[in-house]
């Protein structure tokens, strides 16, 4: 996953607006999104029909390998995110992004919930 390192209210809004994939029919497609804690990002789309598989992982950044200690330590720039992998002919990225935006405050640019800093 790559992104460029923007602000994170900034960042999570230009994968989210980037990320919309079509698929050919019958191939799987992929998203990317950022909006806190990967584990509970990655939980919200676990049950999700059609999605298939989720990963937790880090966007932008200067480490070629991210860890969770160095990225929690700072000075990374690295935001936890969670790609996606669905099958468009069960759940299109609209409905993805419903998702999204029912599981994040975009108005809080100090990280989301109870998760503060700003990997998250």
């Amino acid at each position: 996953m790559t992104l460029c390192r923007v602000p994170f209210a900034a960042a999570f809004l230009s994968l989210i607006m980037t990320m919309g994939v079509s698929a050919a029919s019958g191939e799987e497609a992929v998203a990317i999104f950022a909006g806190g804690c990967f584990w509970c990002v990655e939980s919200d789309f676990d049950g999700v029909p059609g999605v298939t598989k989720t990963i937790s992982g880090y966007t932008g950044g200067s480490l070629k390998d991210p860890t969770y200690k160095t990225v929690t330590m700072g000075g990374t720039g690295h935001r936890e995110a969670v790609q996606i992998f669905y099958d468009p002919g069960k759940v299109n990225y609209q409905a993805l992004l419903d998702v999204f935006w029912r599981s994040v405050d975009p108005t809080d640019d100090g990280g989301q919930f109870c998760d503060r800093g700003v990997s998250y």
